[in-house]
């Protein structure tokens, strides 16, 4: 595992794991990575710093206590996202790719107001976000046969 220090195109700095750096190459190149502040898939390593032992420690043990923890920290957020997107599939509708325009007529009272969940492209976000439309967007874990 190991964690990147990311930057959206909005400025947002936010940390996320990943199996290997390949794999983050892999799932930016698929536009899968968002941003966790504003949702935005235009993500790019931010610039992190080096760990560096100090002089005379045993750098060892700490690293995998850091693993360790680390470790735990990602099941954590794991186990979070997955209780979510089983409560968000449990009360709300999912619309397809029909999310902005759903959210849109929630928005301006033309349907009942509801909780739903779809896709949505980076300008349909965009433009939902202009008109003052509330969304957010979650990073959706896929379905595991485990």
């Amino acid at each position: 595992m190991i964690k990147y220090n990311l930057k959206c195109d909005r400025n947002h700095n936010f940390e996320a794991w990943f199996k290997n750096s390949s794999a983050f190459d892999e799932q930016v190149e698929k536009n899968v990575v968002t941003c966790a502040i504003c949702g935005s898939n235009n993500v790019e390593k931010a610039l992190m710093a080096p760990s560096v032992p100090k002089k005379g420690s045993s750098r060892d043990t700490t690293a995998a206590s850091v693993q360790t923890n680390d470790v735990q920290q990602f099941e954590t957020v794991l186990k979070a996202l997955k209780e979510l997107k089983k409560n968000v599939e449990s009360n709300c509708d999912y619309v397809g790719t029909n999310f902005a325009e759903e959210a849109r007529k929630i928005h301006y009272g033309e349907t009942e107001k509801r909780g739903i969940y779809g896709e949505a492209s980076e300008s349909e976000k965009a433009e939902l976000i202009e008109e003052g439309v509330e969304i957010a967007t979650i990073p959706w874990l896929p379905n595991s046969d485990a």
